[in-house]
């Protein structure tokens, strides 16, 4: 923790009466002390509590005077176009992505209403990692049904991967994953 003598008045909110800096300018502190691993996680984190948005936090960035950290964010951005995985295993996708040299996909973007995990906009591929934490119950593999049938709904392809088939089966998801993503582009080359 540490106190600046006073807040930009541009670079503050209040929060129960305490005066804090904003969320982009919390998160250009934590690049000067965090590890990439746990500065995406805390980039992700104030994106799920809509205290930030990925695209709008580009622009902020470039706003805030220069300080340490803010050069180190926009660099993990540039460098991972983006690619910011919120979960371990979905930092292990990403790995098995890069692998493959594929292109990166967008991490935790919108489609169709929904937040997904992983989206290739062009050619329409959605990829979901599912660890049993998250999905193991009866609803929330309802709820996860349903989501895929609105993307398939919508004319997108839906690909779930199992934290199993993720940790321990990373030459199986790169296979599926590479030859739907030629597939999809074949059929969006056809098409135009």
């Amino acid at each position: 923790m540490h106190r600046q003598a006073k807040l930009d008045p541009n670079r503050r909110r209040i929060v129960e009466n305490i005066p804090v800096t904003d969320p982009v300018s919390t998160l250009a502190d934590l690049a000067a002390l965090l590890p990439d691993g746990e500065l995406s996680a805390a980039i992700n984190e104030a994106d799920h509590l809509d205290l930030v948005r990925r695209p709008q936090l580009r622009r902020q960035l470039d706003a805030l005077p220069q300080r340490p950290g803010v050069g180190r964010l926009r660099a993990l951005f540039a460098r991972q176009e983006l690619a910011l995985p919120a979960t371990v295993l979905e930092q292990r996708f990403l790995r098995i992505v890069r692998s493959a040299k594929l292109p990166l996909p967008e991490t935790q973007a919108s489609a169709n209403g929904h937040r997904v995990d992983f989206r290739w906009s062009r050619p329409g591929l959605v990829v979901e990692a599912d660890s049993l934490r998250y999905h193991r119950t009866p609803e929330r593999q309802s709820a996860d049904m349903r989501r895929d049938h609105a993307h398939v709904s919508a004319g997108l392809t839906t690909l779930r991967f199992s934290h199993e088939q993720i940790r321990y089966e990373p030459d199986y998801v790169r296979r599926t994953l590479a030859a739907n993503l030629a597939r999809l582009q074949l059929g969006s080359a056809g098409a135009a």
